[in-house]
């Protein structure tokens, strides 16, 4: 038995019907490097439980204390059933990018059981028709809580499930539980609550008294111009509007040379390339409903506190900073310049900053405090009252540059899927793999009731810049 530590907690919080906390990924695989070059479901299913012993977090159920006095615990689930987790579907005829856009949306949309080890994956065949994929090619889709992983983690989950050869020699197994096999009982879930509380307040009186002298060293610098914050008291559109319950989901694909080309020939990094391409697709798609406003756009950016605070147990080690979009430019060399500009000030601001862990909010409070809030919150939209308007996320995840199997297939694509937030309908996921790099988007489905235009928006904001940076195709 395991308690969830504050952020992951606070994922647990925020789940509601609109917005569920799980993120996922889309991969394609090329089954003609298996075995016989096909791969069958038990293949799959073998494949997992072999690996899942490693992960010994997947195997797990959430278990909340009675009345919601305290953080959930993480317990291993004894009815665990890998087969219930993995399931086996596909496209109807055609079978084309649409209809499997359309199929992923609508699974994503599904909130996990949260009576279960929070995770799923789907097997899907049946993509007879969609342009530059191997023939028999399948995809699969997993989805996972965000409690149990953050984007580093799910690069790790990644490498966990995959091979560097198509058929390797069977991985050794750990079988040595992360935590004891226990299943508590209610009294004893609301002693520990007791005892926790306890710890709480001083935790709480401690940690607010250096919070507060952080905030304070933290103002003076601002005030003193050694830090800039950056301006996010951008417009808003209607992806500031209430976050419904379905999605939409589509994906640009670029490879990942000609990123590398327009990144030396504007003389900026990959992730300004990415952020210019949102910003460009923003600019045309709002342009094109006739609501692109006159000042800038903003986006967060989520980072990786695993890099500046250093690992800890926590599955979660994530913040975040706010980025100028600069969608108000219409040059996109200059756009892009200004992009590079903001991105650098928006990290510089972020170090040592204590807004850079603001979703921990979330977690310090009890359930039984914070989850009528959260439900108060989004039901009467309270986000439209908040001078910070932010129209998308952008998160930027490398992913493996070599080949890697799963079962014996190749991987031959990867796309990410983020969560939506109430007030922020629009969640973009940058992957690279391979020679490959996409930049997947989800949204909600009544404020991009259009979302293949949208993927076309994309394309376009790239072509225009590699024009720029006179790459040719």
């Amino acid at each position: 038995m395991k308690q969830l530590a504050t952020t992951d907690a606070s994922f647990i919080n925020l789940e509601t019907n609109n917005c569920p906390q799980h993120v996922g990924s889309l991969g394609i695989y090329d089954p003609s490097t298996a075995e016989g070059g096909f791969v069958r479901f038990k293949d799959v299913i073998n494949n997992f439980e072999q690996r899942l012993n490693n992960l010994p977090l997947f195997r797990t159920r959430l278990v909340q204390v009675p009345g919601g006095f305290d953080k959930p615990y993480w317990v291993v689930d004894a009815n665990f059933d890998v087969e219930f987790h993995l399931r086996h579907i596909a496209l109807p005829q055609p079978g084309d990018w649409r209809q499997l856009c359309i199929q992923i949306a609508r699974l994503h949309s599904r909130p996990l059981d949260m009576s279960r080890p929070l995770w799923e994956a789907y097997i899907i065949e049946g993509l007879d028709n969609i342009e530059g994929l191997p023939k028999g090619s399948f995809a699969m889709y997993t989805k996972m809580h965000h409690s149990l992983v953050d984007g580093a983690g799910g690069q790790a989950y990644l490498a966990s499930f995959h091979d560097l050869e198509p058929n390797p020699k069977p991985a050794e197994v750990d079988h040595a539980p992360i935590f004891a096999e226990h299943q508590p009982s209610p009294p004893e879930l609301l002693t520990r609550a007791a005892l926790n509380n306890v710890k709480d307040v001083a935790k709480l009186t401690v940690n607010g008294a250096g919070l507060a002298k952080n905030m304070l060293k933290f103002g003076l610098d601002i005030a003193q111009k050694k830090k800039t914050p950056p301006d996010i008291s951008a417009p808003k559109t209607r992806f500031n509007e209430k976050v419904g319950v379905h999605r939409v989901f589509d994906s640009a694909i670029f490879t990942l040379e000609e990123f590398k080309a327009v990144k030396t020939g504007l003389g900026v990094t990959i992730n300004d390339v990415a952020l210019a391409t949102v910003s460009g697709a923003l600019r045309r798609y709002l342009t094109d409903k006739n609501q692109l406003p006159e000042d800038s756009l903003a986006a967060a950016i989520p980072l990786n506190m695993r890099t500046r605070k250093g690992e800890n147990n926590d599955n979660n080690q994530v913040g975040s900073t706010f980025c100028d979009l600069h969608t108000n430019v219409e040059d996109p060399i200059e756009r892009v310049g200004k992009l590079h500009e903001s991105a650098n000030k928006a990290k510089e601001f972020s170090e040592g900053s204590p807004f850079i862990d603001a979703i921990k909010i979330a977690g310090v409070l009890n359930p039984v405090i914070t989850r009528p809030v959260v439900k108060f919150w989004q039901n009467n939209h309270l986000s439209k009252y908040l001078p910070v308007n932010l129209s998308t996320v952008v998160t930027n995840v490398p992913g493996p540059n070599f080949d890697i199997y799963c079962a014996g297939a190749k991987l031959v694509r990867l796309h990410g899927l983020g969560l939506l937030q109430p007030g922020c309908g629009l969640f973009h996921a940058v992957f690279s793999s391979g020679n490959s790099l996409t930049i997947s988007f989800l949204g909600d489905r009544k404020q991009m009731p259009d979302p293949g235009f949208y993927a076309e928006c994309l394309q376009a904001s790239f072509e225009e810049l590699k024009a720029a940076a006179n790459v040719k195709s």
